[in-house]
């Protein structure tokens, strides 16, 4: 028999905010409105990742308002990535759902996803059915980065999967063992497996303001996602070489054979300098690779925290017995 069917779980919501001063007032409450429809025990975490705006001022003064709300400021600008793993940090729920500030998550969704967690979901993630809302470059190259992603990987990272999605307690635990400093959250949730469910969505418009994460960040986060996950571009490069040693061979064969068997002198110096500049594009391409990988390996292994918290407001679920985190992420 599932336990989940008639169980009254507490539910914890994780939502990341950098400048969302104008959105928070009306996300905090329609997102506590949907989430107390489905449990009696509900907290959502609001994680103010150095914003420069107010919105950890306005975070505080919903604090007071809403008891079920908790703020984690955060001491400077982390990344959304390092944000969302200090909000799993100090969830305390049986299930946690992980949304947006700018109110594009539809809350209607919510009851769905808890409703496949009850079916014995451990993970419940969203995909955009379209993506009209970028332009035809974007879409080609967010085709390309999963098709690089997960060619010859043996963990394969949903396309269009975004973070808004639900995550029982032992997916949460699973995360937060997880020591990455370059983190990719589409690619953890993806690595640490359990069973999962996808369900189509399309994203609403924003509460106010515009996006600030564009195509610049898009490509970052992308470049972190194949690095972190992907040995695709050392294989390419392996290939590129293997194919210009093949070009090499057979182009000295054939100059050869005219030169036997013709009598055609090939003039060699313009060849030699096309040449030698083809190949020093390719070493310094493979040498840049190389060092991204370095430099981050680097960064791994000084063992600096994930994230600082300067603060925190508001009680959520504290009370229920459960530890609260530190306020440093380390392994």
């Amino acid at each position: 028999m599932n336990e989940r069917a008639q169980a009254v779980p507490r539910i914890s919501c994780v939502m990341p905010a950098f400048n969302e001063a104008a959105t928070l007032p009306r996300v905090v409450p329609q997102v506590l409105a949907a989430l107390a429809q489905l449990s009696p025990h509900v907290e959502l975490i609001v994680v103010n990742d150095g914003s420069r705006d107010a919105t950890a001022a306005v975070a505080t003064a919903l604090c007071a308002v809403h008891p079920q709300l908790v703020l984690i400021d955060l001491s400077r600008n982390f990344g959304k990535e390092a944000a969302l793993s200090a909000g799993l940090d100090g969830a305390r729920g049986d299930v946690v759902f992980l949304m947006d500030a700018d109110g594009q998550h539809p809350t209607a969704l919510l009851a769905e996803m808890l409703a496949g967690w009850r079916q014995g979901y451990d993970v419940v993630y969203t995909v955009r059915r379209t993506r009209s809302d970028q332009s035809a470059l974007q879409r080609r190259l967010t085709g390309v980065f999963y098709g690089l992603l997960n060619w010859h990987a043996r963990v394969k990272v949903p396309r269009n999967a975004g973070d808004f999605r639900l995550l029982d307690a032992r997916v949460v635990q699973a995360l937060r063992l997880m020591p990455e400093r370059h983190r990719f959250m589409k690619g953890l949730y993806a690595w640490v497996g359990f069973r999962s469910l996808a369900l189509d969505y399309e994203p609403l418009p924003r509460l106010a303001g515009e996006t600030r994460f564009g195509f610049v960040g898009a490509l970052a986060l992308g470049t972190t996602g194949l690095f972190a996950f992907s040995a695709t571009p050392l294989r390419l490069m392996g290939m590129t070489g293997v194919l210009l040693s093949l070009a090499a061979l057979l182009y000295g064969l054939w100059v050869v054979f005219e030169y036997a068997f013709l009598g055609i002198s090939v003039p060699g110096y313009a060849t030699i300098v096309a040449g030698m500049m083809l190949l020093a594009g390719v070493q310094l391409m493979a040498i840049g690779l190389l060092s991204e990988y370095v430099a981050r390996i680097y960064d791994e292994v000084k063992q600096r925290p994930l994230y600082l918290v300067a603060g925190r407001a508001g009680q959520g679920l504290a009370g229920d017995g459960a530890a609260t985190s530190a306020d440093t992420r380390t392994p």
